[in-house]
């Protein structure tokens, strides 16, 4: 509970962005599944071993960028379109970390957004 506390756009007050039974219901996924270990090994090994791109090197595939004001780390554009190719940035006006559960209708119209360009 603390995660959702301290990492979505919830002013400390975390039932004003998720319902007792979303988060009973996450955390009992997580139990019964026994599937934490799973859900933070992105973490450790993003904080173990950065990923670090070489000088000039850019990833080309293209990119879209949902940035929510109260993610962990809100990503710069001016940095992230240095090594991707960004072809879709939507600074977002509300959301945090679990912005699917936070805002999914905007988080979902910026998905269609970013695909629907590449059609």
């Amino acid at each position: 509970m603390e995660k959702y506390r301290r990492w979505s756009d919830c002013n400390g007050n975390v039932e004003t962005r998720f319902t007792k039974d979303e988060l009973l219901t996450t955390v009992t996924i997580y139990w019964v599944t026994q599937s934490i270990n799973s859900s933070t090994r992105l973490y450790y090994e993003a904080f173990s071993k950065p990923w670090n791109l070489k000088k000039g090197e850019k990833i080309q595939v293209p990119v879209g960028v949902a940035a929510f004001p109260s993610e962990n780390t809100v990503p710069i554009r001016e940095w992230s379109e240095r090594g991707y190719n960004v072809q879709h940035w939507t600074d977002m006006p509300a959301g945090g970390h679990f912005a699917a559960l936070e805002e999914p209708v905007r988080l979902v119209e910026d998905i269609r957004d970013f695909f629907r360009a590449l059609r």
